[in-house]
């Protein structure tokens, strides 16, 4: 079994990172540039940790091509720590929020964001999750402070292949699983969240982008940390940032530059998740995905076997843990298989996960 590394890791996040990056890090671990110390050792305020910083902030806003007009920033307190800053940030401009819940995260956000105003869910939350209602039907506030919704869930695998239309309302959104995987109008968008540990990086720092008209006015509640005015005006180099969090992040954006940027990324996740979806319609039912086709996931796909038979997906795991591939349980809180095909995800890793598939129907499915 051939892959780009020993093992096939198929985990949602902390997820795969590319291997010449890690042979990277290793190389400089112990001692940074030559410099005889390793680089969480030093300083985040020495001249090797500021270049670091403003390298990344640089090729965020080369690959995205960011704007002018919005700060690059860079914070820790993960995804849920985002939802609470965006909150606390954007909330107080009328004292409500509208939220689209498509999934696990977007329900997570919703719910921490009543904690400090209004919220408006503009369609009823599903029972169970696995679509999103076309926008003509949202019941949208044109007072909302904002708009947010998670533009690829990652425990439910629906993602939005368009940018909803707010007519005029900042819109938010949360692209942790998505980010760097898609070209974008950055204009279009109030305040992108993205925590690193799934496309970009190891988990402890999560980048905000955020349009500098909705910076200056967070509630007196909001901690400097999640304070993203404070952020921007420290350049993020407030006490203390997560210093090798954002080393191999920047790392690893430099390696989707010199793959063919977002294009080629683009471009891969359509090809690696069309040759897993593909493989379930050729199954004939013995591997099915929930989620409806046009809302399907290119990073996050979860499926059944058998049409939710537990033991042969229990089965399915230990056999595939044997060929060392891993991290292919679902999520807790809905069961099943779940693949996720991050930018590390090779193809070749998606056609080894698909041969072990055909094989394992022919030895379990239906006779």
């Amino acid at each position: 079994m051939g892959s780009s590394q020993s093992a096939l890791n198929f985990g949602a996040g902390p997820a795969k990172l590319p291997r010449e990056v890690l042979e990277n890090v290793q190389r400089e671990f112990l001692s940074y540039q030559d410099s005889g110390m390793s680089l969480i050792e030093m300083s985040h305020r020495g001249k090797e940790y500021s270049k670091i910083n403003n390298d990344a902030q640089a090729i965020i806003r080369e690959l995205l091509n960011v704007p002018d007009n919005y700060k690059v920033l860079f914070m820790q307190g993960g995804g849920c720590g985002a939802f609470a800053a965006v909150a606390m940030n954007l909330m107080n401009r009328t004292g409500t929020a509208d939220y689209a819940v498509t999934g696990t995260w977007s329900a997570k956000a919703a719910k921490e964001a009543t904690k400090y105003g209004e919220v408006n869910l503009v369609f009823p939350k599903a029972d169970k999750f696995g679509s999103v209602p076309h926008q003509s039907t949202w019941k949208m506030n044109p007072n909302a402070s904002y708009v947010y919704y998670c533009d690829n869930e990652t425990v439910d695998g629906v993602a939005f292949h368009d940018i909803p239309e707010t007519n005029g309302v900042p819109l938010v959104t949360d692209m942790s699983s998505s980010i760097m995987t898609k070209k974008l109008d950055i204009s279009k968008f109030g305040v992108i969240i993205a925590g690193a540990q799934k496309n970009i990086g190891p988990a402890g720092v999560v980048v905000v982008i955020i349009r500098e008209d909705l910076l200056g006015n967070p509630m007196k509640i909001c901690p400097s940390v999640f304070d993203f005015t404070y952020v921007a005006k420290e350049n993020s180099v407030h006490n203390t940032p997560a210093t090798f969090s954002v080393y191999v992040m920047g790392l690893v954006l430099q390696w989707i530059k010199r793959n063919g940027g977002l294009e080629a990324m683009e471009k891969q996740a359509i090809e690696k998740s069309g040759h897993l979806y593909n493989a379930m319609v050729e199954s004939k039912g013995f591997y099915t995905c929930p989620i409806d086709e046009n809302v399907r996931s290119r990073m996050n796909v979860p499926f059944r076997i058998g049409g939710g038979n537990e033991k042969l997906e229990e089965l399915f795991l230990k056999e595939a843990e044997k060929l060392k591939m891993y991290q292919l349980k679902g999520h807790r809180s809905i069961g099943g298989i779940r693949a996720s095909l991050y930018n590390a995800v090779t193809l070749e890793d998606v056609k080894l996960l698909v041969q072990f598939m055909v094989e394992f129907q022919k030895q379990h499915g239906p006779k």
